[in-house]
């Protein structure tokens, strides 16, 4: 898991509105006398003089954010009992002298002044979201607490313009009003506030150490909540009322996250060694960041380091993808477009503000407003939701009707094919789309070929690993018919039984492997005819086509043709006529309201409800004539595809289209298989690469401990020699100056040539002095065939002693130019050096089994048959 890449991340805050000062207290208590009494208006005094000393407050700056915020809310509902009580508006009999004006948040110089108290509910609302908004910024979201206190806010900011958007903007925009409040301003500031919620959830996962895929999914939403908001920016009428340094920081973050999401998944996909998807994240998160920030003009500094950073992150790892890939894999990078979307987790929501901002516990002008008036204008609400929810029901019920009855009569696809044009079912058509994206049955010859350079590479490794072992066998073999009984060493193929053994296994897996490639490129050879119908481009053209018939008795076959097409464009008319009577009713119950009539009025609530109920009737009538219209064109068009199927001859051609239906889903079924099969070869090949290579560095290590031994063993028995020769020296027997002797033939060491070697043996064997020149280990480079690159090991180093090897009591070097001193003879019976701890060294004399628990445990599990089946395979290539 990587470490975090993001520090605390900078986000944004809204100012709030101002205002003028206006009095409330003097137009109401007039209203209350005028249309109450005196004595009401007296009763009332407190609440007037609450609600005055608020709207003082709400002109004026508060000394906190959180006393500001409850200051907000409390007005919010106090203009909700007063909606209720005092229309507010220029007619006479209203209260007609309040003027409530308010200037644009991010244009200050723009103002709007209206006699409606809706413009001051929407101005009040939005500064509620200000200051949330505000909270959220100082909190100190380094902490655990301040981080949630952030979340918090901005998402109750969100609910704030959420209810500004939904059930205030269109009624504070019937007179003249500011940009900001209108629904379009809203809806992005919502998605705004979303985003930085989401984006304080991202930063607690990040700091909490989640899985990378996780991560990814949070910062895909978080990046989905800025494209939102950025494509709202860039839309009329925001896209000339932002300062472009709020479009660019919108931009800039949305390309980040979803770059963050790119880089977050392509870590889980590394793990999991997709390693062709992943190198398609990667650069798809790059080309996105890199274009953002060509853009991000005026954006804030840090914003910038942190896309920066995020994007040498990338850079890094595409570019250690991308060599692994070149190396290892050999995969195939698919296309951004070709993938799956990012996943997503959404974790924040705008917060309701119904409970927080309800005004039905209020006891503010509680007398003022008579509880039949309240009950009258539920009672109209129950009225008007019957009658759109059953015209609702009954569009809904004609748009299903339309919809089974024209696919059973196997429309418009039957006229399609008669065009040239067939269509498929839906998941089919998918399912091609895949194959064809993943290169079809002509991309299996590529994908075979892959598993033919894989077992290639196996194959030879496996070679290179035995021919180490041989060539140390033989040089035993050499010194020991040499010097005969001085040679204690054990024999090679006493230590080498497990090796060998496990050489035969992988041997053996390597021919079984080999059979399953030849079962799957007979399946390849035995089925490609028929995988060959889902190379058609379109597929489409695969299918049969539905043919004029080749007789004719009267010729009216166009007219058939025409005159249904013809009733299936008015069947749709009345689909999209349909859809718009349900948007009108809806869109009219949200704009009606007849609160300040019900208190206004005088008479009886029925008349007021029976003609405000009369608006509803056309939209009724529009949607009775629509159902009667499509029962009758339904009818017309029944008899009209009778004739055109009788004609046509539709039934033999449904049958045969659902034979080249099935025959695709067969070979769709036999590619998949194949391709499974296939990808299961990879993976067992891959693994067993990893596990002969193991073996291969295993035998490597023997082989260099066996030529350090075999050196230790040459000079004890060369200082042997040297005593045996002066201890027999006869007169005249000279040293040189150097302290070496002419030496004579040893007793027991042949003076003929070597056959092996063609030179001379009198006196100690010069192959038995190893220089620093000669004692080249016998796996170099020099001796060994070329290896193939493997990504699973890295490069040895020869010139570092094994780890297994002691230093003998004698510390001569033969470059040092000092002779060694005589030392007592070992017995290479026995382990050599103190402290001798080596997997191969272990045997007694005459043993040909190490002692238990001596060798280190194989690096996968070998089955007691001997058979090697990596981990998570199918039986395919176990057979």
């Amino acid at each position: 898991m990587a470490a975090p890449t993001m520090a605390v991340n900078v986000m944004l805050a809204i100012h709030e509105k101002k205002t003028v000062s206006i009095d409330l207290y003097r137009p109401l208590r007039q209203y209350i006398v005028i249309h109450y009494s005196e004595r009401e208006a007296q009763n009332m005094e407190d609440d007037l003089e609450t609600v005055k000393q608020m709207r003082n407050d709400v002109e004026k700056p508060s000394d906190s954010l959180e006393s500001r915020r409850d200051l907000l809310q409390n007005y919010y509902k106090a203009l909700c009992v007063m909606e209720s009580r005092f229309p507010i508006s220029s007619e006479k009999e209203h209260v007609h002298t309040v003027n409530f004006t308010w200037y644009d948040a991010f244009k200050q110089n723009k103002k709007a002044s209206q006699q409606n108290i809706h413009l001051e509910k929407a101005a009040v609302v939005f500064n509620l979201a200000a200051i949330q908004s505000q909270i959220a910024l100082s909190a100190d979201r380094t902490t655990a607490n301040g981080l949630k206190q952030a979340c918090n806010a901005f998402q109750a900011a969100a609910g704030a313009f959420a209810l500004l958007r939904d059930n205030i903007s269109m009624k504070a925009s019937v007179g003249q009003s500011t940009l900001d409040v209108s629904v379009e301003c809203a809806g992005m500031l919502e998605r705004l506030m979303l985003a930085q919620a989401q984006e304080c959830f991202f930063e607690k996962v990040i700091s909490d150490g989640k899985p990378d895929s996780l991560c990814s999914k949070v910062a895909r939403q978080v990046s989905l909540y800025y494209e939102e908001a950025y494509g709202a920016l860039n839309l009329p009428p925001l896209n000339q009322h932002f300062d472009r340094t709020w479009i660019a920081h919108v931009q800039l973050k949305a390309a980040q996250f979803y770059a963050e999401s790119c880089y977050r998944l392509s870590l889980d996909l590394h793990e999991k060694e997709e390693i062709a998807e992943e190198i398609a994240r990667l650069k798809a998160g790059l080309t996105t960041l890199t274009d953002a920030k060509k853009s991000a003009k005026g954006v804030v500094g840090p914003l910038l380091e942190m896309a920066s950073k995020l994007e040498g992150n990338i850079n890094r790892n595409l570019e250690r993808a991308s060599k692994e890939n070149d190396r290892v894999y050999l995969m195939r990078v698919p296309a951004i477009n070709t993938l799956a979307p990012l996943p997503t987790a959404s974790l924040v929501k705008s917060t309701p503000m119904h409970e927080i901002l309800d005004a039905s516990k209020q006891k503010m002008f509680a007398q003022l407003v008579p509880d039949s008036s309240a009950k009258a204008l539920s009672r109209y609400t129950e009225m008007v939701d019957e009658i759109i929810r059953m015209q609702a029901e009954k569009l809904q019920q004609e748009s299903e009707i339309t919809r089974v009855k024209v696919k059973e009569m196997d429309l418009p696809d039957s006229l399609l094919a008669l065009e040239g044009n067939s269509t498929l079912p839906e998941q089919l058509k998918e399912d091609i789309e895949a194959v064809q994206v993943g290169g079809g049955p002509a991309g299996l010859d590529s994908e075979m070929q892959q598993l033919k350079d894989l077992r290639r590479v196996n194959q030879e490794l496996l070679v290179q690993t035995e021919e180490l072992l041989q060539k140390e066998a033989r040089e035993d073999a050499q010194f020991r018919t040499q010097f005969g009984t001085r040679w204690t060493r054990p024999q090679s193929s006493t230590l080498t039984k497990n090796l060998q053994d496990r050489l035969n296994r992988f041997a053996a897996n390597l021919k079984q492997a080999s059979e399953s490639d030849a079962r799957i490129e007979r399946v390849i050879r035995d089925n490609y005819a028929m995988m060959s119908i889902l190379d058609y481009k379109p597929i489409e053209s695969a299918l049969p086509s539905l043919a004029r018939p080749i007789m004719s008795l009267d010729g009216n076959e166009d007219a058939i043709v025409g005159a249904l097409k013809q009733s299936l464009r008015q069947l749709e008319m009345l689909g999209s006529e349909r859809a718009g009577l349900e948007d009108m009713l809806k869109e009219m119950k949200r704009k009606d309201d007849i609160l300040p009539k019900l208190m206004a009025t005088s008479g009886s609530y029925e008349d007021l409800f029976k003609k405000e109920l009369g608006k509803y009737d056309p939209i009724c009538q529009e949607v009775a004539r629509n159902v009667e219209a499509q029962e009758q064109l339904l009818r017309q068009i029944q008899a009209q595809n009778d004739a055109y199927a009788k004609v046509f001859n539709l039934e033999d051609y449904k049958a045969a289209r659902a034979k080249g239906y099935k025959q695709i889903s067969a070979a769709i079924a036999k590619y998949r298989e194949i391709r499974d099969n296939i990808n299961e070869g990879l993976k067992f090949y891959v693994t067993l690469q990893d596990a002969i290579t193991n073996l291969k560095q295993q035998c490597s290590d023997f082989v260099m401990t066996r030529n350090i031994q075999c050196r230790d063993m040459m000079e004890d028995l060369q200082r042997q020699l040297a005593g045996l020769s002066f201890n027999n020296s006869k007169p005249g027997f000279n040293y040189s100056s150097h302290g070496q002797s002419t030496q004579r033939a040893v007793p027991g060491v042949s003076t003929h040539s070597d056959p092996q070697h063609g030179q001379q043996t009198g006196g100690p064997h010069p192959p038995y002095y190893r220089t620093s020149e000669q004692s080249v280990p016998p796996y170099s480079t020099s001796s060994a065939p070329a290896q193939p690159h493997n990504a699973y090991t890295g490069p040895q180093n020869p010139q570092q002693p094994h780890p297994y090897y002691a230093q003998a009591p004698s510390s001569y070097h033969p470059s040092s130019g000092v002779p060694p001193q005589p030392s007592v003879s070992h017995d290479y019976s026995q382990p050599p050096f103190p402290g001798w701890r080596g997997p191969y060294y272990n045997a007694m004399p005459g043993s040909h089994t190490p002692p238990a628990g001596s060798h280190p445990p194989p690096p996968y599990h070998i089955s007691p048959s001997g058979e090697y089946y990596p981990p998570q395979q199918s039986g395919f290539y176990k057979q």
